[in-house]
């Protein structure tokens, strides 16, 4: 076996969390190499956060030009045309750029490319093609997959991977699912102009997030137009003319042009052979793991999306940064899970940081919450009927922040600075003596000053 063939560490997926491991593992002075069947930055470059992201701020665009009526901006709507062909070659053209991008931070760090499907033959063995390659460590960082349920019809639905390349947007479309993914979709839908249906078995979509939030948000996407239906679900979808029919569980069908499942995903193990190599998985199909990532086999590792944990960017990059240090480093570091940032990039946006109110409440806490609901300034001359929700969750014995969540325009880039405070240890009277920034919405946050609760 050549020495090109022969690594210190292997990464079997080119998405967030092996990349980071890769560099780091490379800029420690090991030998590395990453093993992608696909693409160059994984599910969220290429069909999850960032292609998102792009189709959000092209959804809003309609709005924006009828809010600019309220700020004297004539702007005639009966001409307005959206062309969902260029939206979709501008943002393949991005991807392109960021998968280059990827691409040369890893061959700048010295980091070896191999473009193939890998299987392990061994704790130190893996396969890709006709070749084989060795390494004292192999970690599986290849993500997660959408799944649709087996039902009739299944091949007539859509996945949020297949949204991205859509040749063009139907009139009327049918999101199935209720998490963030089915959500988000529903709003970019609506508001390119598809009359748009959501569909979920429970009673209301977005379970784990604070129910204040979750209420808030049927309220807000009930105002944009889109159907919900809650506590119903797809048993079949038929091929009619040019359309399907969607056959739902309470007996009634409709009529669409699309049918797009967000029910959940994956990890994506298929092939790699763990099972034989005697890999452990959980009851969900996650590979298993202890806290320092370390599978059943000796010398295997995972990180990611494949093992179970928050599928978020930014947790399988702490998770590659603390895995690297761990095996090339001073083999310290732990991986911390407390107060994870995230957003929803619905219409209006939710962001969302710490405990909720029933997560606290089921951990002990006393607690006093602060809620505050109102309508955005931007709106108060746009005229839209689009209103703002902020909430504090506090632990009445000590004063500590335990949770912030909101809804509302730019409720992301808000939150991130939250987290920070409540990562800290903010206290409720740190946020009360913190002079707001006037006029904002965020200053919300800091003059809250009575409990509701």
């Amino acid at each position: 076996m050549s020495d090109n063939q022969q690594f210190d560490l292997i990464v079997i997926g080119a998405g967030s969390g092996g990349v980071r491991l890769a560099r780091m593992s490379a800029q420690r002075g090991a030998r590395v190499a990453v093993v992608e069947s696909r693409y160059l930055g994984g599910t969220c470059v290429n069909v999850g956060c960032v292609p998102k992201k792009l189709f959000v701020y092209g959804s809003h665009v309609h709005d924006e030009m009828e809010d600019a009526a309220g700020y004297g901006w004539r702007i005639p709507m009966e001409n307005v045309e959206f062309d969902w062909p260029t939206l979709v070659a501008n943002k393949n053209t991005e991807i392109d750029r960021l998968n280059g991008i990827y691409g040369r931070m890893l061959t700048n760090a010295g980091v070896s490319i191999i473009e193939g499907t890998a299987r392990l033959t061994s704790a130190n063995t893996v396969v890709v093609g006709d070749q084989t390659y060795t390494a004292k460590y192999i970690t599986i960082a290849t993500g997660s997959w959408p799944v649709i349920p087996e039902i009739p019809g299944k091949d007539c639905i859509l996945t949020s991977n297949d949204m991205f390349y859509l040749p063009q947007l139907p009139k009327h479309a049918v999101v199935w699912g209720g998490g963030y993914i089915a959500v988000e979709f529903a709003g970019i839908l609506a508001g390119l102009g598809v009359e748009t249906t959501l569909i979920y078995r429970g009673e209301l979509f977005l379970r784990g997030f604070d129910d204040d939030i979750r209420r808030f948000v049927h309220q807000e996407m009930s105002k944009k137009g889109i159907n919900l239906r809650f506590g119903v679900t797809i048993d079949s979808v038929e091929t009619s003319g040019t359309h399907y029919r969607v056959n739902l569980s309470d007996g009634n069908s409709l009529e669409t042009g699309l049918v797009m499942a967000a029910t959940g995903r994956r990890a994506l193990t298929e092939g790699l052979g763990l099972a034989e190599l005697g890999v452990q998985f959980d009851d969900a199909g996650n590979i298993a793991v202890n806290d320092h990532f370390e599978t059943s086999v000796p010398g295997v590792t995972a990180l990611g999306d494949v093992i179970g944990t928050p599928q978020l960017t930014p947790v399988a990059l702490g998770q590659g940064m603390v895995l690297s240090r761990r095996l090339f480093g001073d083999g310290q570091g732990e991986m911390d899970y407390f107060a994870i940032p995230t957003a929803v990039f619905c219409h209006p946006n939710i962001g969302t940081v710490g405990l909720t109110e029933a997560e606290a409440k089921d951990a002990g806490h006393t607690l006093r919450i602060f809620r505050s609901e109102f309508r955005p300034m931007r709106h108060t001359l746009s005229g839209r009927d689009e209103r703002c929700l902020m909430k504090l969750v506090v632990d009445a014995d000590t004063d500590r922040v335990l949770g912030a969540h909101m809804v509302g325009p730019d409720a992301g880039e808000i939150i991130q600075g939250m987290a920070v405070a409540i990562k800290a240890g903010a206290t409720k009277a740190q946020f009360d003596a913190t002079l707001g920034i006037h006029p904002t919405s965020a200053e919300e946050f800091v003059t809250m000053r009575e409990p509701v609760a």
